[in-house]
Parts: C-alpha cells; structure tokens; sequence
C-alpha cells in the first residue's frame, strides 16, 4: 500500500468527522494522566487519537510434517496486514498535522465468523512539537513509538527522538517428533535439538527483519524491544515471532541522563 499523507480512503463518514473535531481543538487520547502531562512537559501537544485498521484473510500453506521451515506465505500476510494497518493510521495522523504518533499499540483479534480472517488494528496518541521542530521520520511521514509518555520524555531528555517502530516477523513450522524419537527419550532428562533449532531459527529471522527496517530509517538503535510468540490458530507447530520496538536517533552529541528521584507511593 501506498503512502497519501492526503488520503482519507476507506474511512467511515463518523471517523471523518472524529478527525474534524479534533481539528478544531478537541483531542482525544489513550495515554494515562501521567503520561499525557509528560508528554505535554517533553514539548509535544496531543490532536487525537488515530487508529488504523485491516481485516486480512491469512491464506493457507502445506507444511512438511517432520520438516523445521519457515512459511513464507504467512509471513508476507501477517507483515502485509499490519503494514495496512500502520499506513491508515499514519495516515489518519497526518489529516490532523501530526509530527508523531505515540504510544502505538498493534493488536491482532480473530471473530467466530470467519477462521481465516484476522483484524490488525494499530492505535495510538497523534502529537504536535509545540515549538514547530521538525520531529519527523526521514521518510516523511509521521514518526511511530509503541514507548510509554515515561520513556518517551526520558528519551527526548537524554538527547535522543524515536523516527519509527520497526517491525520483524516470521511464521515458522515446527517439525514433528517421530515416534523412535520420542520412545527413545522417556523417563530422560534430554536437549530437544530439533526444538531448540526451530525456535533458534524463527526469532533469529524476525530479529534481523527488524533490525533492516531500523537500518532503513538510519537509526542508530532499537530501544524497549519485545519478541512476541502466538499461534494465531495454525495448530500447535505453527508459530509466528514477531519482534518490535522504537528506532531513535541522537538529536545532540552529549546525552546527559536525568538522575533518578525518590517516589513514595500512597496507594497503600
């Protein structure tokens, strides 16, 4: 899918009327009391909250029954449909002037009517640097950041500015054990090689997916990195990993590290 920082393509009548409203000064937000006054005190004002969405029909792909490899069917599905659902919401940012989106969230949710069909919903706080600086992804487009308003004002305090979440993923299928294999090691304490290999293999893929998107956006780094692991409903040796976390970039040579202060919780 391309990218239109002008398209409102596919939005529903009520969401274009959502974005007006926040055009005209009300914004709307999913970040916590705490994070949005942090994210007020880092220089940036919240427009609105931006979602962006795609309901994906995953295709199907045989596997080799006692065979490691990586479905490369699925994988394109899953990086595609999350890929749609970045754009529209980036999209939906730039409809309100945004420089960035923070707080992104990426779900993925299935519904009784429909085994093959997944929803990929990308969701978070579109913001504006107060002071008119350029905060932007190199690329253009709006920058991304699934970190909290904590390590969001931290990082811009120490020096550093998230341009993009990078993303990595790999559908994997695990081998089966034959049933000498299996007979040959009961009642053992025993490494599951073949195991161990696949599960090496899969994470391996997606962490360097992510890290040549982060290449791709000059980035000097990936900070709060997760390596998620879910079936999706594939069946037990099917597995995707998907890793992701923030790309930043220094905006200054010295990165001077706030000290931390004391807090006494009153909650009891």
């Amino acid at each position: 899918m391309s990218y239109d920082p002008t398209s409102t393509e596919g939005l529903p009548a009520d969401a274009r009327g959502r974005l007006a409203q926040n055009r005209a000064g009300l914004f709307t937000s999913d970040l916590s009391v705490r994070e949005f006054l942090l994210v007020k005190q880092a220089g940036f004002d919240p427009l609105g909250l931006v979602v962006g969405s795609s309901i994906y029909h995953i295709g199907f792909q045989q596997s080799n029954w006692n065979q490691n490899q990586e479905m490369d069917i699925l994988t394109q599905a899953m990086y595609h449909a999350r890929e749609l659902a970045m754009t529209r919401m980036e999209e939906e940012a730039d409809q309100l002037g945004a420089d960035g989106i923070v707080g992104v969230r990426l779900d993925v949710g299935r519904y009784e009517w429909g085994a093959d069909l997944a929803e990929f919903i990308a969701i978070g706080t579109a913001v504006k640097h107060r002071g008119g600086e350029l905060h932007r992804a190199p690329s253009g487009r709006p920058f991304t950041s699934d970190l909290t308003g904590q390590d969001f004002w931290t990082l811009l305090q120490a020096g550093y500015r998230p341009v993009g979440m990078c993303m990595g993923s790999c559908v994997y299928h695990v081998a089966h054990q034959g049933l000498r294999g299996f007979f040959s090691k009961i009642g053992q304490n025993v490494e599951m090689e073949n195991y161990t290999q696949a599960l090496y293999d899969a994470r391996e893929l997606a962490m360097e997916r992510m890290q040549a998107e982060a290449q791709g956006v000059q980035a000097e780094g990936i900070v709060g990195v997760q390596i998620q692991e879910r079936s999706h409903g594939w069946g037990s040796h099917v597995i995707e990993f998907f890793a992701v976390g923030t790309a930043v970039v220094p905006t200054k040579d010295d990165h001077i590290i706030p000290p931390p202060s004391m807090m006494l919780s009153m909650d009891g």
